[in-house]
């Protein structure tokens, strides 16, 4: 269920709660969690991200973000989320519904990241098992995109536990870490059948 809350912002946003983890949109008091997760995280982001610019990582830049963020969620243009553990709301990693297309298209472009302390503990195969049915049942999509570095083996099973299906290969793709650079491209659609072994949703109430 993709329940709707207050998070110190104008308008009511998703919160996605699932056992073990929930995500929910960014606001300004998460700063100093990110910002410590992605400094920690940079040497093990930095291959599979676009080139850090210099400021990434200051609280105006964080703000700035925010309201970029904001505006495409009232465009209805992408809906990015923070990852958290459901015990004690520590920060784990973000997730990003982007590029979302309507008319004969109805389809979005997923993206994740995971801070290095909580690579490898299924906290994104949870994370995705929450963000497929907010897509699919409360959006109203019928296709959800990704594409990861070929060399990027946890990405690459992290989809194809959660039911995505290898596409294609598209030849530099995307600029990530300072080049253009080969991805392979993924997709579910929302009647594909559910793989063995993938987590299913299950949510409980928000207090």
């Amino acid at each position: 269920m993709a329940l709707l809350r207050s998070f110190g912002v104008s308008e009511a946003e998703p919160l996605l709660q699932g056992e073990t983890v929930y995500l929910r949109p960014p606001v300004m008091a998460d700063y100093r969690q990110w910002a410590e997760l992605r400094e920690l995280s940079r040497g093990f982001l930095t291959p599979w991200e676009p080139v850090w610019p210099a400021d990434d990582l200051t609280r105006s830049a964080f703000r700035r973000r925010l309201r970029r963020y904001a505006a495409e969620r009232r465009e209805g243009r992408s809906y990015p989320f923070f990852l958290f553990s459901a015990g004690g709301d520590q920060l784990l990693g973000g997730a990003t519904l982007s590029n979302i297309r309507r008319g004969v298209s109805q389809a979005c472009s997923l993206g994740y990241w995971m801070g290095e302390p909580h690579a490898g503990k299924g906290h994104m195969r949870r994370a995705v098992a929450l963000i497929m049915p907010f897509c699919f049942d409360v959006l109203q999509l019928h296709r959800i995109e990704a594409a990861c570095l070929p060399s990027n083996a946890p990405s690459i099973r992290i989809l194809q536990r959660s039911g995505f299906v290898q596409e294609g290969y598209a030849r530099r793709y995307l600029h990530i870490n300072g080049a253009w650079q080969d991805h392979l491209l993924f997709a579910r659609l929302a009647d594909d059948p559910l793989v063995s072994g993938a987590f299913s949703p299950q949510w409980t109430a928000a207090s």
